[in-house]
């Protein structure tokens, strides 16, 4: 491949101004790109094709806006041919093809991400940019050949500007890592497409961020693939997945979907609320079996003879027969609805076979029109009814048929008269979910990647892998971060569910515990969590030359002290995340208004469309999100609102893990044991 040759200027002055240069003539391709595509016509040959191609062009161009806070290129590699290439977020070429920027995704550029002073990988230098409003401020080689050992920089997280770019204020949604993966962030994301991975991630350790740009370089990589199948990520609510939005669209992907495991099933409306353990019972995977007999047992025995006025004929196939023909469909393997739309065929060549031991002739169209005759149609009701999940649902949850007798407590206390108006809850869509694929096969994609995967019931976990049974799935979390009632307590146990199991080819589980994003004061103090709520798990290690900042402050008021603690917060740079008891929100809220401290609630459903340093926080909405300075109100009341114990303290811990700089934990109340200990 072609590459930019680069000759070293005299001075580091010099060489940063010929950076710079680069970063403008960098700009100027990409800008010509962009508009070479938007002159291109949508001559597709026809309508549709024509409106195919718009679209394809339009979704280019998209991908080749320049975005003026940030660089096109955030790195550069000198290797031994001598070559020098500039590792950026997306190719950029001249106009003679030659490549300005290559795309971080590209093989050549694996080298900048694993190449060491042990494992050069062909290079004799690796060069990181540091950059302020897209502008390139300073830069700093590694040598990894040749130079004293003494001489050269650390290969992995002792950079500064990598330090610096890990550490950097935020405001708004998350931010892609493209330019600080680590090696072992990387063999993830550039995993095979076939590969089903799973990332046991501790907090700060860049898991969500690693599954997103799994998805980017998976589409770079097999985009032919995966454009036909489809890519969808699906996270815990919509305030997280507004968080993680940006991530793929800066990278240039603006195709993949987002969404929440309940939009995924989203087979009705939630409008009740299960109490835990009927939500656990509701989401074990014995549910499936209990669903699949409910809806197969609907297909009713022929217990009398088919007849089929012909003409001056009256056609019968006995009920034997006809059972015979209900019993080979069932053994088929095929869903409910298929199995029923052969069923008028079937009985439609029985007739025809009694029409040729008659002595008569006939042919495809007469089997055809016995097919669509009233009697068929008539007998195909009666003993193989349609279906719809939500009369199926409704009729096992009023009448608890097939339910075990500790699964007996699901029964509606006051059951609706029809299915139009039963109150679906969480647990429910799942079940849903899961009849409407025993009526119906589900779609595959051709990848998904599934956030907090801890927190999934196993009849979510259903839903979510029917959509990759013939795909792979990039699936990321933190069991020690698991707070739902169906929590699980394996990986294992969760890619079971998901259907595929762990140790099978291609299924691996991978552990990253070395955190980036929270400092090492905030990580030591919330695992004193750990050995209470996940005994076994492994405390995560922050990297971080920062140790960070942390502040246990006891107050009379909580309140009050909240109010003084954000105000505190909002002083320094970048993004503030107040995390009170959902009960709070309201009260927090309103002494933040009457101080003057203007924010946003983040409800999990969505943020309001400002994006303003200062937000409030539900604890049950944290997960998933980070800030740079994070106030944790009254941990005791956090604990307190879980069903139990283990999983209130689980609840503190993610809340406690969501600072990349500072934490301040304000209480009135006395701290949890755990945390209270010196």
């Amino acid at each position: 491949m072609p590459a930019t040759r680069h000759t070293q200027p005299s001075s580091p002055e010099t060489e940063l101004a010929a950076e710079r240069a680069h970063l403008d003539r960098a700009r100027a391709e990409l800008a010509r790109m962009r508009e070479h595509t938007l002159s291109l016509q949508a001559d597709g040959g026809d309508a549709i094709a024509g409106e195919a191609l718009a679209h394809t062009l339009w979704l280019r161009a998209r991908a080749l806006q320049d975005d003026p806070r940030t660089t096109l290129f955030f790195g550069r590699i000198d290797t031994d041919a001598p070559e020098t290439l500039y590792i950026g977020r997306r190719h950029v070429s001249d106009e003679g093809g030659d490549p300005v920027v290559v795309d971080w995704r590209a093989g050549v550029s694996t080298a900048f991400y694993r190449a060491s002073p042990t494992e050069p990988m062909g290079l004799r230098r690796r060069r990181r940019f540091g950059v302020e409003a897209g502008r390139i401020t300073a830069f700093e080689d590694e040598e990894l050949q040749g130079a004293p050992a003494d001489d050269r920089l650390a290969a992995t997280g002792s950079s500064a500007l990598l330090a610096r770019e890990i550490e950097r204020p935020r405001i708004g949604p998350m931010r892609d890592i493209v330019a600080t993966i680590q090696p072992e962030q990387d063999e993830i994301v550039r995993s095979d497409v076939a590969t089903t991975i799973c990332v046991q991630g501790a907090p700060g350790t860049g898991k969500t961020a690693v599954g997103l740009h799994r998805a980017a370089w998976l589409l770079y990589a097999f985009r032919d693939r995966l454009a036909r199948s489809g890519v969808l990520v699906v996270g815990p609510n919509r305030a997280f997945l507004e968080h993680v939005g940006a991530v793929l669209p800066s990278l240039g992907e603006v195709t993949v979907r987002h969404t929440t495991v309940e939009e995924l099933a989203a087979h009705g409306t939630v409008r009740a609320h299960d109490i835990p353990e009927v939500a656990r019972l509701k989401g074990e995977a014995r549910m499936a079996e209990v669903l699949r007999e409910a809806v197969w047992s609907r297909v009713r025995p022929a217990t009398e003879a088919l007849v089929v006025p012909r003409g001056a004929h009256r056609w019968r196939v006995p009920a034997y027969e006809v059972q015979d023909i209900l019993d080979e469909l069932r053994s088929r393997g095929v869903r409910y609805a298929a199995a029923r739309a052969m069923l008028p065929q079937r009985l439609a060549h029985a007739v025809l076979v009694a029409m040729e031991r008659a002595g008569d002739s006939p042919d495809d169209t007469v089997q055809d029109s016995v097919a669509r005759s009233a009697a068929v149609k008539a007998y195909v009701k009666a003993v193989w009814p349609e279906l719809t999940p939500q009369v199926v649902l409704h009729h096992v949850l009023s009448t608890g048929e097939g339910l075990a007798d500790d699964q007996r407590v699901m029964v509606w206390d006051k059951p609706s008269r029809t299915p139009g108006r039963a109150r679906w809850s969480v647990a429910d869509l799942a079940l849903l979910d899961e009849l409407a694929d025993v009526v119906e096969r589900t779609p595959s994609l051709g990848h998904v990647v599934l956030d907090e995967a801890q927190d999934l019931s196993p009849m979510q976990l259903r839903a979510v892998g029917r959509r990759a049974s013939t795909g792979s799935l990039t699936v990321l979390g933190d069991i020690a971060q698991g707070t739902t009632p169906w929590a699980t307590g394996s990986w294992e146990e969760s890619l079971h569910h998901l259907g595929k199991d762990l140790g099978a080819d291609g299924v691996h589980l991978e552990v990253l515990d070395r955190g980036f994003r929270v400092p090492a004061a905030v990580i030591e103090y919330a695992a004193r969590l750990l050995p209470h709520m996940a005994p076994g798990l492994g405390a995560p290690r922050s990297v971080r030359s920062n140790p960070g900042r942390l502040d246990v402050v006891v107050v009379g008021d909580a309140v009050a002290g909240a109010v003084e603690a954000a105000r505190s917060a909002s002083e320094h740079e970048g993004s503030v995340g107040v995390i009170v008891p959902d009960a709070w929100v309201g009260r927090v809220g309103d002494a933040l208004g009457a101080a003057g401290l203007e924010h946003e609630v983040l409800d999990g459903e969505h943020a309001e469309e400002r994006i303003l340093p200062l937000h409030l926080v539900p604890a049950t909405v944290a997960k998933g999100l980070e800030f740079d300075q994070v106030v944790v109100v009254e941990p005791a009341s956090i604990a307190a609102a879980e069903p139990d114990e283990r999983t209130g303290l689980r609840r503190l811990y993610v809340v406690l893990t969501r600072a990349v700089t500072g934490l301040t934990v304000v209480h009135a109340d006395p701290l949890p044991a755990p945390l209270a200990a010196p």
